[in-house]
């Protein structure tokens, strides 16, 4: 169980604070998958550091099972958007780069690298270098790397948001596939995306700008397993719609205040 209470954070701007966060309060249970989607600006990636221990929190409390967390921890692990891979290193020692910051050893680290590999499609690449990838199997080194961990938690920060339309579908599938079939973990996974969200999630965090706060959480009505046919029926075209709906007005409402 992931719990904000009342989380708030203020940044100091050009001399002057400023409330990225407000008051946030969410439960996220154990091995559900939760995005956070809202309109630019309104603290998601934020939001994510703070889980992550990376940012503490101007005010409020992250809690993971119960306890306050102060700092990263190996119960949880972070994919970027921009990969973040390591560009001299293979494949291979790019997905066991965690497990070495771990101190696990050599072979070990190897072997549980391979099995995420594996899990991702990218076996027969362990020898390549990143330079030699897609950036869809660059991301998939990503997710790979932070599997290998065995985090409860796993945060992605729009993973997928470098992407062309195309490899991004791919990536949302093979995410969507990899996530039922493995043991069950908690996500939070910040995106701009409404029908990414609402493919991939049990729950939305739906936030509002100016500070950042939670204006919606929605339970996602589907059951899982799904699989892409999910997109073309009647009902997941109306929940994204309504999605879709809320964001424009909190955009347009964010766009008049600035010009008043």
């Amino acid at each position: 169980m992931i719990k904000l209470d009342q989380v708030s954070m203020i940044f100091e701007r050009n001399g002057s604070p400023f409330t990225a966060l407000e008051g946030v309060d969410v439960e996220i249970p154990s091995g559900q998958f939760a995005s956070v989607i809202g309109p630019s600006g309104c603290g998601k990636t934020t939001l994510l550091k703070i889980v992550a221990g990376l940012l503490p929190p101007s005010s409020g409390d992250v809690l993971v099972d119960e306890q306050v967390i102060d700092g990263p921890g190996n119960d949880r692990a972070l994919v970027f958007q921009n990969f973040v891979l390591l560009p001299w290193a293979t494949v291979l020692d790019n997905a066991a780069f965690g497990l070495e910051a771990r101190g696990v050893g050599k072979g070990e680290r190897r072997r549980r690298g391979r099995e995420e590999l594996a899990k991702v499609g990218l076996s027969e690449f362990e020898d390549h270098y990143p330079r030699e990838l897609s950036g869809g199997m660059q991301q998939r080194v990503g997710i790979a790397r932070a599997l290998a961990v065995n985090p409860d938690i796993l945060l992605m920060d729009e993973p997928f948001g470098a992407l062309d339309a195309i490899t991004r579908r791919l990536m949302q599938a093979d995410l969507l596939d990899l996530w039922q079939e493995s043991e069950p973990r908690t996500a939070i996974f910040v995106t701009h995306a409404m029908d990414e969200a609402v493919f991939l999630s049990d729950k939305i965090i739906l936030m509002n700008t100016r500070p950042g706060r939670v204006d919606e959480i929605l339970d996602v009505p589907f059951p899982r397993p799904r699989h892409r046919e999910l997109i073309g029926e009647a009902e997941y075209h109306s929940f994204t719609d309504y999605l879709g709906s809320r964001l424009e007005s909190m955009q347009r409402a964010d766009m008049e205040s600035r010009v008043q």
